[in-house]
């Protein structure tokens, strides 16, 4: 009898939220070995919609859930999954419109931040995830944002890689055009962004701000804009353009949000960045004084030239805010 209540107090301390440093240390032992991990592509139906996803790690082991940018996917964490997840359960799902999720028809699918986080919530619901720590890029912060408002409870960190929260990062010559569309959504305008999913912007989203581009695999803006030409894709993501604006009303409960739970923060930003510059990581501050800042020497895609910076910053971060 003494062995049987034994085990299952052992049972009951590895499914508790609050055995995380248990389960990493756990996992920290089953990769001693060091082998690669396996790192899954998976699919869930969610809402009708196919969403893709790349999951690696121990399934019981606390999860960072990756929020990716335009105009790329999970793809741009193929490089960082490997680095953490022999002690954290991975996941990075694709919008739809992105990656190897479904792209609806922009007639018949509602392509906004709201529906997209409510996709990506119930996607974690049907993993089953009840707690994660979020990494969150370009359009990922406000899908994440809007995540951690209607569940602030579910967030236990962030990592914030040049992702907004703030006017001050939107006060410059990309955001102009788009800002004219918010005002006077009509065709006229729309048709000025189509300069937006070129292969030129495509391309200068890698490489501008890069100090060697030696660093940056040409697959990144071709596989990102093989994906743009798709048919129907350009509406997509003029959509989303539009709908962007429907963020920055939000910002003031983002904010809200960072100072009333006060989720341990990490900001890693790219400060070359003309899309979102450094002047949109320095907020934070306000409102999460306590957050460990990085501002790196880099443009807009900062892991594909620092990751070998990053990923330390990074898994140090988690480590002793998850497995202390």
């Amino acid at each position: 009898m003494k062995h049987i209540m034994m085990m299952a107090a052992t049972a009951l301390l590895i499914a508790t939220p609050a055995a995380a440093e248990t389960r990493c240390e756990m996992a920290a032992t089953t990769a001693a070995a060091k082998t690669p991990p396996v790192i899954r592509y998976n699919t869930q139906t969610i809402d009708g919609v196919s969403i893709f996803y790349r999951e690696a790690g121990p399934a019981d082991a606390p999860v960072l859930l990756l929020l990716h940018g335009f105009p790329t996917s999970s793809h741009m964490f193929r490089n960082l999954i490997p680095q953490l997840a022999d002690r954290y359960h991975v996941i990075a799902p694709d919008f739809p419109g992105f990656g190897h999720s479904e792209a609806p028809d922009h007639t018949r699918f509602d392509y906004t931040f709201a529906h997209l986080a409510d996709l990506m919530d119930k996607l974690t619901v049907s993993l089953g995830v009840t707690h994660y720590s979020m990494y969150v890029m370009d359009y990922g912060a406000p899908v994440g944002y809007r995540l951690a408002i209607k569940h602030p409870e579910r967030v236990q960190t962030m990592v914030v890689q040049n992702g907004n929260a703030y006017v001050e990062g939107l006060d410059n010559d990309f955001w102009a055009p788009v800002k004219e569309y918010w005002a006077d959504p009509s065709q006229a305008r729309r048709e000025t962004l189509n300069v937006m999913v070129t292969p030129a912007i495509t391309k200068f989203q890698y490489t501008d701000g890069v100090g060697d581009l030696s660093r940056i695999s040409p697959d990144n803006w071709t596989i990102d804009q093989t994906l743009l030409d798709r048919p129907g894709n350009r509406d997509i993501q003029l959509d989303l353009f539009r709908d962007y604006g429907t963020n920055v009303p939000l910002y003031p409960q983002f904010q809200a949000f960072f100072r009333d739970h006060k989720p341990p923060t990490l900001i890693v930003w790219g400060k070359n960045d003309k899309i979102f510059p450094e002047a949109g990581a320095h907020p934070y501050l306000r409102d999460l004084p306590d957050a460990e800042m990085h501002i790196l020497d880099t443009g807009h895609f900062a892991l594909e030239e620092k990751l070998d910076v990053m990923a330390p910053l990074i898994r140090d971060f988690l480590d002793r805010k998850l497995c202390k």
